[in-house]
């Protein structure tokens, strides 16, 4: 391996794709993480991975603050580089690791917002289903809510994913990992309505294998159903900032309220990890104290 800041990160970049199947989004964070460290080190001087020592590395990080990096961007970033910093190693193209000598900095993670129930089923009902369109986002949003599913997924939700006689729809979440997500009937419903009245009049005579489709047979962007979203939120009155993802953590949140087990919410999301669905009992905790001293004789 040529010893340069670019060959190396090169290799390291092709590593990464082709041996881990890193999501395109994290691919293109890890190189956007790693030019900057290049373009930070050759100011001083430094001409591969190899001669980049932990004060560079401590200088790199405290520039990065000082411009405002998140704790938790940097806590990516860091990540980034220690990954490298491995590969290198395993490849005999540098000989020390300097990501060895710093820790990652602890992130404060903030609680997700989410909409109370009421909210979502006023927001639920704002689609004209009268309309092709709206049957189609009627049906989005009731199977987004219904699933707990991210805005990828729903819009990659190809006809044959969905079993309606069952009401479980399959989904292929990050690292393209499959799940079997109950639907719920209200969302089975909807789909089953759009999927009757609605979808073909959207294709006319066109074909297409997705399930949510545009009148010119292709389907929505993660944009173009945000704009959706926010439109139908602007005429429910919901003056919370509205995403799509607020739909998810309102279905994690619900769940939970209503006495669904953590393992089980934990299988419904998609999460590798529990530690990012007990989050969610943060949000539940918080309440219940909010409850508590509003109510309590003697809070």
């Amino acid at each position: 391996m040529d010893k340069s800041f670019e060959s190396q990160m090169d290799a390291f970049m092709n590593h990464i794709e082709v041996e881990r199947n890193l999501s395109r989004n994290t691919l293109d964070s890890y190189g956007r993480d790693l030019i900057k460290l290049m373009n930070f080190c050759k100011k001083s001087g430094r001409e591969h991975f190899g001669d980049v020592s932990p004060l560079d590395l401590i200088g790199f990080l405290k520039q990065l603050h000082d411009k405002g990096l998140s704790t938790r961007s940097q806590a990516r970033l860091l990540s980034a580089l220690k990954s490298c910093y491995r590969f290198l190693l395993e490849e005999r193209a540098c000989t020390v690791d300097p990501t060895r000598e710093i820790d990652t900095p602890k992130s404060h993670r903030n609680l997700p917002e989410f909409l109370s129930m009421d909210e979502v089923t006023t927001l639920l009902s704002q689609p004209k289903i009268e309309t092709p369109r709206g049957m189609r986002d009627k049906a989005m949003l009731e199977l987004m809510y219904a699933a707990g599913l991210r805005v990828s997924e729903l819009i990659a939700l190809n006809l044959e994913d969905l079993d309606r006689k069952m009401g479980v729809v399959r989904v292929f979440g990050k690292r393209r990992k499959q799940r079997l997500v109950p639907m719920g009937q209200m969302a089975v419903d909807a789909v089953e309505r759009y999927i009757r009245d609605g979808r073909q009049a959207l294709l006319k005579n066109q074909r297409a294998s997705l399930l949510f489709v545009t009148s010119r047979g292709g389907g929505l962007t993660r944009q173009a159903f945000w704009k959706n979203i926010r439109r139908y939120a602007d005429v429910a009155g919901i003056t919370k900032p509205i995403s799509p993802h607020k739909l998810r953590h309102s279905f994690a949140t619900h769940l939970l309220e209503r006495g669904a087990d953590l393992r089980s919410v934990q299988a419904m999301l998609g999460h590798v990890d529990i530690s990012t669905t007990e989050i969610y009992t943060h949000i539940n905790s918080v309440r219940l104290k909010q409850v508590y001293d509003r109510f309590h004789p003697r809070a």
